[in-house]
């Protein structure tokens, strides 16, 4: 398994947790790695970033969250589909080194291995319509599609 797919397995379960039971993110960083010691650290670092990123713009990534689905509160969706939702949204408002294809897949894929397969169309269609509205390259990172031939 990659390891930025293992980091956002780790960072679904984060927000799973903060989710249930609100606590500061760095308490919930410091219990949730007592049971993963031997982390791969790249691993770890980026996960840390992805999840303390989610949280800091929790407030913005619901409001656009809301947005988005319709006939639907973020509060009545499941827990592992609205924190799929929210670390897709950080990664693809301000990760601009994650190219938003590779988000939106991941998601999908973590939507349907810890929910089910209707989650993974519901995410994906959510996904799509927020990256339909983005104005950055689709399929690369940051700005290499600005300098790209064609």
């Amino acid at each position: 398994m990659g390891t930025r797919r293992q980091s956002r397995e780790w960072v679904l379960q984060l927000l799973f947790q903060a989710d249930l039971n609100p606590m500061p993110p760095e308490e919930t960083l410091k219990y949730f790695w007592m049971e993963r010691e031997k982390a791969d650290p790249p691993a770890r670092k980026f996960a840390e970033k992805l999840f303390l990123g989610t949280m800091e713009r929790k407030s913005e990534i619901d409001s656009t969250m809301r947005k988005y689905v319709k006939n639907w509160s973020i509060e009545r969706m499941g827990v592992v589909d609205r924190n799929v939702l929210r670390m897709a949204l950080h990664e693809l408002l301000h990760r601009n080194d994650i190219p938003p294809v590779v988000t939106i897949n991941e998601a999908v894929d973590l939507a349907k291995f810890f929910s089910n397969s209707e989650s993974g169309r519901f995410v994906n269609g959510i996904l799509d319509r927020v990256r339909k509205d983005l104005h950055r390259p689709q399929r690369t990172v940051g700005g290499e599609a600005a300098n790209a031939p064609g």
